[in-house]
């Protein structure tokens, strides 16, 4: 796949990856834009379309998965072909010099909570005496609703929450809830789905017509205050000790782009229920970092997930539920078998027992002006390796 544009040939931006974002420079007002190699071009200068002036994706996602395709085409196009280069070149801003924006505007989040091992290494942890899976893990994929209104771009700093926890000795004479900023603030290592094209109240979405409805991925990082969710969570599930933040990439890579990181799913038993069949290469192969102050602290891979994201759809939507454009739900905590692919502090730590090394010091959950960064890269259709946009939050008090 050649491209005249300096530097993009062979790069982790090149023509097989072209995720979309939103962005302000200089004093130009917000717009969408598209990256290759190491520069933005702003979609709106080349373009007549109107959903590509807007301060957000979700014009464009609501034209549908034969309008993104052909996008694409096209885009693959200008930067493929020199005749393009003297009109398209000089629009070129670049990537350093742009602020990006959230991408999209969340319509409604879901997450859930799809790996494995994760929930293996949760169930013992809090159910030592019990099965690590709840009955229903293998049956279907579990999710919470999130707060569409705390969904950050990269780069926002992130607030410790405060809210009800445990005091010290309640184990031994009873619950004595208490009122402070969490003492065991987490990441969550996870790839989130943006939806596109909506749905009317009443209509699911069967696993085959996953790509009709989402358009493209980012990491996502789903910070959560552990001692804030375990006093909580019984019997309703998680709610402030996950809805004060929830992080994501400025960058959407789309589906399109991922073709080659298609994979088998693990394997699941027992066999799902009709609705949530699936057929081969319904995974994604993608490999994530975690970085703790710069330091890489864990690689969690996300061909190791259990449910796939058709799965997560049709589930989402199996109840009659609607869908609608700038909807994210997010896969839940990536871990792999190794202790070194777990995807949150809480398993790195194994509940703060045992503390791992990062900065030459023996850590457990975050501290204030602790900076987490995700990153995630993949196969691309070109034979390289495409990157997903980086997602990074710094904790302040």
């Amino acid at each position: 796949m050649t491209c005249w544009v300096p530097g993009a040939a062979g790069s982790p931006y090149g023509l097989d990856n072209l995720p979309y974002g939103v962005f302000t420079n200089a004093d130009q007002p917000a717009r969408v834009g598209v990256r290759i190699g190491d520069f933005v071009l702003p979609l709106c200068a080349v373009a007549e379309s109107a959903a590509f002036a807007q301060p957000s994706l979700n014009a464009f996602l609501a034209l549908g998965r034969e309008v993104w395709h052909e996008t694409r085409a096209w885009l693959i196009s200008l930067f493929g072909n020199e005749e393009h280069r003297a009109l398209v070149e000089p629009l070129l801003v670049p990537v350093d010099d742009v602020t990006l924006q959230l991408p999209f505007e969340v319509a409604d989040y879901v997450d859930f909570y799809c790996s494995l091992q994760h929930a293996t290494n949760v169930g013992k942890m809090f159910r030592p005496d019990s099965d690590a899976l709840t009955p229903n893990w293998r049956h279907l994929p579990i999710g919470y609703h999130g707060r569409a209104g705390t969904v950050v771009v990269s780069g926002t700093p992130v607030r410790r929450p405060s809210g009800q926890r445990l005091a010290a000795g309640s184990s031994t004479s009873g619950p004595i809830p208490t009122y402070g900023p969490s003492a065991r603030l987490d990441i969550e290592c996870e790839l989130g789905f943006v939806v596109g094209t909506p749905t009317l109240l009443g209509e699911s979405v069967r696993t085959a017509d996953f790509e009709e409805h989402v358009f493209g991925v980012l990491p996502l990082n789903d910070w959560s205050a552990r001692d804030i969710q375990s006093w909580e969570y019984v019997p309703l599930g998680p709610f402030l000790g996950k809805s004060f933040a929830t992080s994501v990439a400025g960058w959407v890579t789309p589906l399109e782009a991922l073709e080659a990181a298609r994979v088998d799913l693990p394997g699941q038993d027992p066999k799902p229920l009709d609705y949530l069949s699936v057929g081969a290469r319904s995974g994604y192969d993608i490999d994530f970092e975690v970085l703790l102050n710069g330091e890489v602290v864990s690689r969690p891979p996300y061909a190791a997930l259990y449910w796939s994201p058709a799965q997560m759809l049709a589930h989402l939507t199996v109840n009659g539920a609607s869908l609608r454009t700038g909807d994210l739900f997010g896969s839940g905590t990536i871990s792999g078998d190794d202790k070194a692919q777990r995807g949150s502090f809480l398993e790195l730590s194994w509940g703060g027992k045992e503390p791992f090394r990062a900065g030459g010091m023996d850590r457990t959950f975050l501290e204030d002006g602790d900076e987490v960064t995700l990153r995630a890269s993949a196969t691309g259709v070109a034979g390289g390796r495409i990157a997903l946009g980086e997602v990074t939050g710094r904790i302040v008090a």
